[in-house]
């Protein structure tokens, strides 16, 4: 989640019913208002043609998958009407919906990189998305985080704080960041996995009434405002977890980075980090931090252990643009930093070359709303509704093929490895993508290109080696 340069921040009330008014911005691929959303999203259905699919997302009726307005192209092009690899269309679910959710599901198998199921959600938005094992995680504008299993409801639990912007997993625990700039915990109950909880609030209410006390911990947020500095005062756009999951990193619009202890959920730190709304934050590699802000920066921050304390310090710029930085994501291999950003290319840096710039992926048309990396592979979504699949080769990087579907923005990106069969025995993966649609979309991604995938699917029907 991400915001633009020109937003501005209001006030955030402490109770936990209430969340955070904001006035319009620029593109709905930049902000979070679900008015505002909704808007955007109308007129850029309205001024915009997609290669597949029908015309209009909204004339099609409810509880349908979409699933047949699904191309792929092998790799983009200035005008995006290269030729392109149709995968087949599985046939349409006229099932009614799962009675106990306003979703739909559909589900077919392939063999390599295509669309293999949808889930078409009528309550709002996809924000966030996350991924463990065989369960996904769904957070939008409904307050509703929504848990599914083989593309079927599972259990969900819900928030009073409206949208969801972040999801992460670690462990047993899920950890949520709101748009009234808290951070919520919850676990699945040990008697019941159907069932969750909430374990957690971050402040907590004894923490944050300590802090209240104590005029020193005040510092000005704006204007004639003063806040406790435990606490963020704008929505919440981004988490991440240490590797040694000791250390829960909260990114802001406020401007801040806070630094929380997972184990107690003590605020150790409050990082002034950029001049504007914080969109990003990755934990790296080598105690180091990254973090993107709508000021058009990348940030390096350098964590110290100082006693028994930690600390961190300001390393370096990686970057400073005019437009917005929107999305960080770091390899597996904690080699390579990917930076999406506004004008839609995505630059990325070497660890191995002292973080020198290794070169600009350009496959979009507009701005780069998501980043996430498996094995080898990046996945880029953005305000054109794509995916673009870059597969790494050394320090090289080729487009293997653009996956086409959704008819709105895509916001959010999240990988599994696919436990599934494969034909050449290579991994494959599972990516989910949520987007503006309303709706997330489900995609088998193998690491060859698409005119050799389609050879070793001609070659295991026909029994060839």
């Amino acid at each position: 989640m991400m915001r633009n340069s020109n937003s501005r921040k209001q006030n955030t009330m402490v109770t936990e019913d209430n969340s955070v008014p904001r006035r319009k911005t620029f593109g709905s691929m930049l902000q979070s208002d679900r008015n505002q959303d909704q808007n955007e999203y109308t007129n850029f259905c309205r001024s915009n043609t997609f290669e597949a699919g029908p015309a209009n997302y909204h004339n099609r009726p409810n509880g349908l998958s979409s699933d047949y307005s699904m191309m792929i192209s092998p790799s983009p092009s200035e005008d995006h009407n290269s030729l392109s690899f149709p995968c087949a269309a599985p046939s349409m679910d006229l099932t009614s919906p799962l009675s106990k959710s306003p979703w739909s599901s559909h589900f077919e198998s392939y063999l390599y990189t295509g669309l293999i199921g949808s889930l078409v959600r009528e309550e709002g938005h996809i924000y966030s998305l996350a991924a463990s094992g065989d369960l996904l995680y769904t957070g939008s504008d409904s307050k509703n985080i929504r848990v599914w299993k083989n593309q079927k409801e599972f259990a969900g639990f819900k928030s009073n704080s409206g949208l969801v912007k972040a999801i992460i997993i670690t462990g047993e625990r899920i950890f949520t960041g709101h748009q009234d700039g808290k951070v919520r915990v919850w676990k699945a109950s040990p008697n019941d996995p159907n069932v969750y909880r909430r374990i957690g609030t971050l402040p907590t209410l004894k923490a944050y009434l300590k802090s209240s006390m104590n005029p020193n911990n005040y510092v000005e947020v704006r204007r004639n405002r003063n806040s406790v500095w435990i606490r963020h005062f704008d929505a919440i756009s981004s988490l991440s977890m240490s590797q040694d999951q000791i250390l829960l990193y909260s990114a802001s619009w406020d401007k801040t980075i806070k630094v929380w202890r997972a184990s107690d959920f003590k605020c150790l730190e409050s990082i002034c980090a950029h001049e504007d709304a914080v969109n990003s934050v990755v934990v790296g590699f080598d105690g180091l931090v990254f973090s993107g802000s709508a000021d058009g920066t990348v940030k390096v921050w350098r964590r110290e252990l100082q006693g028994n304390k930690t600390k961190h310090f300001f390393s370096q710029t990686l970057l400073k643009q005019e437009c917005a930085v929107t999305s960080l994501a770091v390899d597996p291999s904690s080699n390579f930093l990917y930076c999406g950003s506004s004008d839609g290319l995505v630059n990325f840096w070497e660890r191995t070359k002292f973080l020198s710039l290794g070169g600009v992926l350009r496959g979009h048309k507009s701005a780069i709303l998501c980043l996430a990396t498996a094995g080898n592979l990046v996945f880029s979504g953005s305000a054109d509704s794509n995916i673009c699949v870059w597969r790494r080769e050394g320090c090289e990087h080729i487009c293997l093929s653009v996956l086409k579907g959704h008819s709105g923005p895509v916001k959010c990106i999240a990988v599994e490895d696919d436990r599934g069969p494969t034909t050449t025995g290579d991994q494959q993966f599972i990516v989910y993508s949520g987007s503006l649609d309303k709706s997330v979309k489900i995609w088998r991604v193998s690491p060859w290109p698409p005119p050799m995938q389609a050879q070793v699917q001609d070659q295991s029907q026909w029994g060839m080696s």
